[in-house]
């Protein structure tokens, strides 16, 4: 087992990130220092002692670039902007500068895959017309059929449907997600070095890192003729295991790999080198081609957030993600929500095979989520994640214990998915519901008025308020454990016990430090040791189901 030093997380070391604690920040949801019900990059600003008392490293921010919000602010006018709602690049440079002077890194996110259509380049390519350079930036093709009236191909967009929609001279433009999101051509030269531009502009105003969305997704086999998946349900994601591994016509090609190659000429231009992780929706071998240390770095472990809440399927996801670092030369990463999925708060608790997006329609009753049961279980399985080897990315809000919003009425939903899909797929917004910072007020003191999805009552006792200083709250919880973690972790491997009983985890870091996690149905006895840390309370020194101990020497 190798052992490493804990990395020196000040503003020199280049490894800063391998061992971190980053904390996804949804702007929008967040804080609103306006008032307009919309959070924003003054109210990040604000709020940012707070993530230097809970003891991350750095905070990632989801976009904030200038967008109609046709997907959450991921439909981008301009990669090199802020959103007049959110603010101003001044607003952001004093936001980065208060990060560090607090000790936090700030990493944003990256959008290549796609602009939005009121993005300069596609407003141009519609007026330039067929053939033209500027429809070269994107992906323009002639239909199928009588006069062209059948899409190129049968791919399907993430978000249902054709991802091909035609424009009134007669062509298609291919977007892999929602129509306002047409992807970029990344076969065009001007394509890459306007992103090497875009790398160079924030590097520059000194954001640490960059998360890359759909980083599986840009390059694409575009010779003729184009070729059909035969599949007309699915998305492209869901027919990567049936081809080849790098042949699919647009998902995690071979090809993307020099794009990244290239990214990292830039980020090691700067002193320390500038960081980076994909969001790569692959697996195992083909994940571990992101993180190499001459393209981003870091990979998204998706394998471990999709991991139902059973001790040997998720040692054996541990052991496989340790392994597929190891191959790339990155630390492992975790993470057990985001803006995308349902909060760990309530997925933990629903059973094996359980419809996600059926239990959002029922509005979270069937089956019903005990949330004492749901946060017994999120808190273990938070200081299971932090005992791991490698950087865990936090998600706002979680450190609240907060669940998803699963009832959020149809009339206030803000997700394309949900329109896209017929009313279909009730979307994402369950877990982007604002933030709670106080246990009163129009908002509970996201901002000075009503937030623009509505928050439950519930929230009043999840505020940041109400837990403060609160012994046992889950945000007290959060603090100590990221305050030991950062004393304790060291080395980037672990050592499995082997007389661990079924349904529990249990292994060793380094310097007797150890990880007890129990995912029975029956106490146990804690091993011997010192206890450091539980996520809940032990009972005649037992450890109870859906309970985290650590253990000190």
């Amino acid at each position: 087992m190798t052992v490493r030093t804990t990395p020196d997380l000040s503003s020199k070391d280049p490894d800063w990130w391998r061992q971190a604690v980053v904390y996804q920040v949804y702007p929008r949801s967040f804080a609103d220092a306006d008032g307009d019900g919309l959070g924003d990059i003054r109210g990040v600003t604000g709020r940012l002692s707070h993530l230097a008392a809970l003891g991350v490293d750095a905070l990632w921010l989801s976009p904030f670039y200038p967008s109609e919000l046709a997907d959450g602010g991921y439909d981008v006018a301009d990669h090199r902007d802020v959103d007049p709602r959110l603010g101003t690049l001044d607003d952001f440079d004093a936001m980065a500068t208060e990060a560090h002077r607090l000790g936090l890194k700030v990493i944003v996110d990256l959008v290549p895959n796609h602009t939005s259509h009121q993005h300069v380049w596609f407003q141009e390519a519609l007026r330039a017309g067929p053939g033209s350079a500027a429809r070269d930036r994107y992906v323009f093709r002639d239909g199928r059929g009588t006069h062209g009236a059948l899409p190129p191909t049968d791919w399907q967009s993430v978000f249902g449907g054709s991802a091909w929609r035609r424009v009134p001279d007669g062509q298609w433009y291919l977007h892999l997600f929602a129509p306002q999101q047409p992807d970029l051509n990344w076969d065009n030269e001007e394509i890459r070095a306007d992103f090497r531009t875009t790398l160079r502009f924030w590097s520059d105003r000194g954001v640490d890192g960059f998360r890359v969305d759909v980083a599986h997704g840009l390059a694409k086999d575009l010779s003729e003729p184009l070729r059909d998946l035969g599949a007309t349900e699915v998305s492209g994601e869901a027919t990567l295991a049936g081809l080849p591994p790098g042949s699919h016509p647009f998902y995690d090609r071979d090809e993307v790999h020099e794009i990244y190659r290239d990214w990292r000429a830039v980020l090691d231009d700067y002193h320390p080198p500038r960081t980076a992780v994909a969001e790569a929706w692959v697996q195992g071998a083909r994940r571990a081609l992101y993180a190499r240390p001459d393209e981003l770095g870091q990979a998204f472990n998706f394998e471990y957030l999709q991991t139902p809440w059973d001790a040997t399927e998720l040692r054996q996801v541990i052991t496989d993600s340790l392994d597929t670092a190891a191959m790339a030369g990155a630390s492992a990463t975790w993470v057990l929500s985001n803006h995308d999925v349902v909060r760990h708060a309530s997925r933990l608790l629903l059973p094996p095979g359980t419809d996600d997006n059926a239990w959002l329609l029922s509005g979270g009753h069937a089956p019903a989520v005990d949330p004492v049961a749901g946060l017994r279980r999120a808190r273990a399985a938070t200081l299971l994640m932090l005992a791991l080897p490698g950087s865990s990315y936090v998600y706002q809000g979680e450190e609240l214990g907060l669940p998803e919003v699963a009832d959020l009425p149809v009339e206030v939903l803000q997700d394309p998915v949900w329109e896209q899909t017929g009313r279909v797929r009730k979307g994402r917004d369950g877990c982007r519901v604002p933030l709670p910072w106080t246990r009163t007020g129009p908002s509970y003191g996201f901002g000075a008025g009503a937030a623009w999805l509505p928050q439950p009552e519930s929230f009043a006792s999840y505020a940041v308020e109400a837990q403060d200083g609160v012994e046992g709250s889950t945000l007290e919880l959060y603090r100590t454990a990221l305050r030991l973690r950062r004393k304790l972790l060291q080395g980037e491997g672990l050592a499995w016990a082997d007389d661990a009983l079924p349904g529990v985890l249990h292994f060793a870091r380094h310097e007797g430090w150890r990880c007890v996690t129990n995912l029975s149905d029956e106490p146990v006895a804690v091993p011997a040791g010192e206890v450091l840390l539980t996520s809940g309370p032990l009972e005649g020194g037992l450890l109870g189901p859906d309970t985290t101990v650590w253990l000190g020497g």
